[in-house]
């Protein structure tokens, strides 16, 4: 859920400036999953662009506190969301921990980097929510820490109903800066992408598992 419309599209429009969001309609991705899809999200090239990073690091400080007052904790979820983690943490004065998508295999075998107590309350910060499965695991690792996790906000996200359903039903709240509604309308308003591509960028959201160019 996006929280404030200005911010989703000035979000979006500072994303497609830095090619961290890419759109190929004629060209597609083939994702890990191995959907074909016309977009292509990288994130973790804020952190080469000082006043992008700044610009997203104060509007999700400014979310964390307006939507669940200042955390105990700030969590990352590895490897995608530790730097613009650790600069949300940074900017709200408060302690940081990251997340591994699974405990590590030897030493002391943590899933969880940094410090935490049981009964802090942490917000989760993500960089891209597609189906939700790493973002919520990482939540799973937190509370079973005895963490009291408040919500998750992330920068981007497809808006996926899976993701929606996911998130729903294990109770964990989700905040995104912008989506894939807001990404597409201001491509479309700047004339970064043309009617044809505008098409097929909204025919591949509405079934993208199945999608083939």
């Amino acid at each position: 859920m996006v929280l404030d419309k200005d911010t989703a599209k000035k979000t979006a429009e500072l994303l497609l400036q830095i090619n961290a969001i890419k759109l190929k309609p004629e060209n597609p991705f083939t994702w890990a999953s191995g959907w074909k899809s016309p977009i292509y999200c990288d994130n973790r090239i804020i952190l080469s662009y000082p006043v992008i990073r700044n610009y997203v690091r104060q509007e999700m400080a400014k979310q964390v506190e307006a939507l669940y007052g200042r955390p105990d904790i700030i969590a990352g979820v590895a490897t995608g969301a530790i730097g613009i983690g650790m600069l949300v943490a940074e900017q709200l004065g408060v302690p940081f921990v990251y997340v591994r998508p699974e405990p590590k295999s030897h030493g002391r075998q943590n899933q969880i980097e940094g410090y935490l107590e049981p009964d802090q309350t942490v917000v989760v910060i993500e960089d891209l929510i597609s189906t939700g499965k790493s973002s919520l695991n990482a939540v799973k690792a937190l509370k079973t820490a005895g963490a009291n996790v408040k919500g998750m906000i992330a920068i981007f996200s497809y808006g996926f109903t899976v993701a929606v359903d996911n998130f729903r039903s294990e109770g964990v709240d989700l905040h995104t800066l912008s989506d894939y509604h807001h990404l597409i309308e201001q491509a479309s308003e700047t004339q970064y992408i043309k009617e044809e591509q505008l098409q097929t960028l909204l025919g591949w959201r509405t079934d993208p598992s199945q999608w083939q160019p």
